[in-house]
């Protein structure tokens, strides 16, 4: 997984040095049936990141976003029927790469048993010459049976120091293009800038 989001974010950032601006690259994925909104709660995918300050701008951001395409966050004691588990990858590296690589999100999968996990330890810092990349991972559940009913993954990347790639800016451009026309064509990987 770590080699697979490595390469996302080195051809994520070749394609950026071709582009004026960045653009964020988008794949979602659902079941194809429609997504009732209702009250949703937004957690953490992976449990060390419960409780985190950090996490929970970034929920605050994912919250925002889902309340702006029909659902309403249910407050932190409430437990809903659905849930948004979040996480958030940043990785830094070393210059644009001397060759390209082909972006590749991999599939979703859905049901029991599905979905994505673990995550990137990166650096706290870097430097001007480094880049760093961002990945955004919302997944829709049912509580009551952990079926995925929707999953969107959204990636960008920058040179360091940009204000684009502050987290928080990032995690905003990366929420604000994964939910674009929701809930999106599912499997399909589109480009905002």
């Amino acid at each position: 997984m770590r080699s697979t989001f490595a390469l996302a974010l080195i051809g994520a950032v070749a394609l950026a040095g071709c582009a004026s601006k960045p653009e964020t690259r988008v794949t979602r994925f659902h079941l194809g049936e429609p997504i009732a909104r209702g009250q949703i709660t937004v957690e953490p995918l992976l449990p060390a990141d419960k409780g985190s300050p950090e996490f929970q701008a970034y929920a605050n951001i994912v919250g925002a976003e889902l309340a702006r395409v029909g659902f309403s966050e249910s407050s932190g004691l409430t437990k809903s029927e659905q849930v948004a588990a979040v996480v958030v990858d940043r990785m830094f590296f070393d210059g644009p790469p001397r060759s390209s690589f082909s972006i590749g999100l991999g599939g979703g999968t859905f049901g029991r048993g599905g979905g994505v996990g673990g995550g990137v330890n990166v650096p706290v810092t870097g430097r001007p010459s480094q880049h760093v990349g961002t990945r955004l991972t919302v997944q829709i559940k049912r509580r009551s049976d952990g079926t995925t009913i929707w999953e969107g993954r959204a990636e960008t990347s920058g040179r360091f120091g940009d204000p684009s790639t502050q987290p928080e800016a990032a995690v905003g451009k990366l929420a604000a293009a994964m939910f674009r026309d929701f809930p999106g064509t599912s499997g399909r990987t589109i480009s905002v800038k």
